[in-house]
């Protein structure tokens, strides 16, 4: 088995900071259909499909999405493309912006 372990961090569009924790969790039970387990330290994980591990918390002061996962590359593709449509839509739920609009962001952090 091989695994892939990536780290992201993604803004948070104004207005969805209120209850923002509430919504990481909610978003995860949501798209997955799986309960959370939550550590001491505020981070919140699963595991779906292609994705053996997904833990979230909230960063930047609560203005930011920090996701760590470690996914199974070995996945079959139905799985994989599943796993990756449920996580999309799981990040636009949290944090406001759609792949296209976190992508601009991406770019314009990086510059």
């Amino acid at each position: 088995m091989f695994l892939k372990n990536i780290m992201q961090e993604y803004q948070i569009k104004r207005g969805y900071t209120k209850q923002f924790t509430d919504s990481m969790v909610q978003g995860l039970r949501d798209q997955f259909g799986v309960e959370p387990v939550v550590s001491t330290d505020g981070h919140y994980t699963i595991s779906y499909g292609a994705l053996l591990r997904l833990e979230v918390w909230t960063g930047g002061g609560g203005k930011t999405l920090v996701v760590d996962t470690d996914a199974d590359t070995n996945a079959d593709d139905e799985t994989i493309i599943d796993t990756n449509r449920r996580f999309r839509n799981y990040l636009q739920q949290v944090t406001g912006y759609t792949a296209k609009e976190r992508a601009k962001k991406a770019k314009k952090m990086a510059e």
